[in-house]
């Protein structure tokens, strides 16, 4: 069984209690893992601390980031303008950071696609650092999990936090989202990784005058879709942290002028893949975590019906599902197959332009006053090529969609922690 296949035996349980309640589990391979990173974690205290008092230095700091700032301070900036083709071409990738051979191959495919067709922007949708996230803010894994199979594709990344970036004890629990505040830290020094907070916002200028062509809005969804309880008050699902993103995201959505608006988040709202959909994530439909529930109502209260795409991760498969009146016209999009492949099969029944559950892959958002297109390859890893799969055109915002089978000065601004 694969660590990101683990899933608890009952909803909401403490970490201590689900390795209790499993003694096959703690005995095993994840056992001798738990008991590895114990003592190290003692020591990384002090490192920890420090992180999050970098990321919180950024935090405090949240504000627009022109992109003439960036390119002084040596990161790849914002792009400012649409492309030659008059849109603005974006990299989709999720739940890529393994380090193994298909991340460094499906890398190698998105190079030469976005190449052709101008990519000016990248999106990672999650689970960036496999398995436990970063151990601090400079981990040599974001050297060898993102960094290094990223070269060539030298751009700025919108980051988001997946459920392994803000593991506890068991891989992929999220139950310690504190993590995520390296990641967030990490972003100061990296030419590529743009995260200025855990949650944030990106809004992309048309090529005239008026409102963004396209804003991105970048949420963490891990404290209200973890495997596990969150003990710290700060992350529960009611608690500080989670009132003030929704408050953020509400006001960013009402707040923007954006032609084309896109929501960024790990989990899914919708999803045929075998983790399902957010309010009965994995078969749990009891629970303030483990089902997702709350992240359901986030997405149907604030989401659905006010952005034209939600982009998510988490299940390792690549689906364009269709835009329903249960969506309020909104099209979900899981892209999670940058690193790992799903099990090869639908497991849900949602509605769907075209999905694919067995083969590596990522997509590219090509956005412009005309339309908004997202284009789905899938990558055979031996030769490290793409292959045009499906494309799905949304001519009109939250309008109707049509989908065709394929043939053979920037600014952002960012949520306080």
């Amino acid at each position: 069984m694969c660590d990101d296949e683990l899933i608890p035996p009952s909803a909401d349980l403490t970490e201590e209690q689900w390795l209790r309640a499993d003694p096959a589990l703690f005995d095993g391979p994840v056992g001798e893992r738990v008991r590895a990173m114990r003592a190290p974690r003692r020591r990384a205290v002090l490192g920890g601390a420090v992180a999050g008092a970098a990321a919180l230095t950024v935090l405090s700091g949240a504000g627009r980031t022109p992109a003439a700032a960036a390119a002084r301070s040596g990161r790849f900036p914002l792009p400012t303008a649409p492309n030659r083709n008059g849109e603005y071409a974006v990299l989709l990738t999720g739940d890529a950071g393994t380090g193994e051979e298909a991340q460094h191959a499906v890398a190698a495919a998105a190079r030469e696609v976005c190449r052709a067709e101008g990519v000016g922007l990248a999106v990672g949708l999650g689970d960036n650092i496999y398995e436990n996230g970063p151990e601090s803010a400079d981990d040599s894994e974001f050297r060898t999990k993102f960094e290094e199979p990223n070269t060539g594709l030298d751009m700025p990344w919108l980051m988001v936090l997946g459920n392994h970036d803000c593991s506890g004890l068991i891989p992929g629990s999220g139950g310690d989202p504190s993590r995520g505040d390296r990641e967030v830290a990490y972003a100061k020094g990296s030419r590529r990784w743009h995260m200025p907070s855990r949650y944030y916002d990106v809004a992309l200028p048309a090529a005239g005058e008026g409102g963004p062509l396209v804003e991105f809005f970048a949420i963490d969804t891990n404290p209200v879709s973890s495997y596990v309880a969150q003990l710290d008050p700060h992350y529960r699902w009611n608690g500080p942290y989670m009132r003030e993103q929704r408050a953020w995201l509400d006001g960013a959505l009402k707040a923007s002028r954006a032609r084309w608006k896109v929501v960024l988040g790990h989990h899914p709202y919708l999803n045929n893949g075998k983790h399902g959909s957010a309010g009965s994530y994995d078969g749990f439909t009891i629970g303030d975590y483990t089902s997702g529930v709350h992240l359901k109502e986030l997405y149907e209260e604030v989401v659905c019906g006010r952005a034209d795409l939600i982009l998510s991760g988490h299940d390792h498969t690549l689906q364009m599902l269709e835009p329903t009146s249960r969506t309020g016209g909104t099209r979900q999009i899981v892209c999670g197959a940058a690193g790992k492949a799903g099990d090869g099969r639908a497991h849900f029944g949602h509605p769907a332009s075209w999905q694919n559950f067995a083969d590596h892959g990522f997509m590219v958002l090509k956005a412009s006053d005309r339309a908004m297109t997202v284009d789905a390859y899938t990558v055979d890893v031996p030769t490290r090529t793409a292959r045009l799969a499906h494309s799905v055109r949304t001519s009109s915002p939250l309008g109707a969609a049509a989908s065709t089978a394929a043939p053979g000065a920037s600014s952002a601004s960012a949520g306080r922690r």
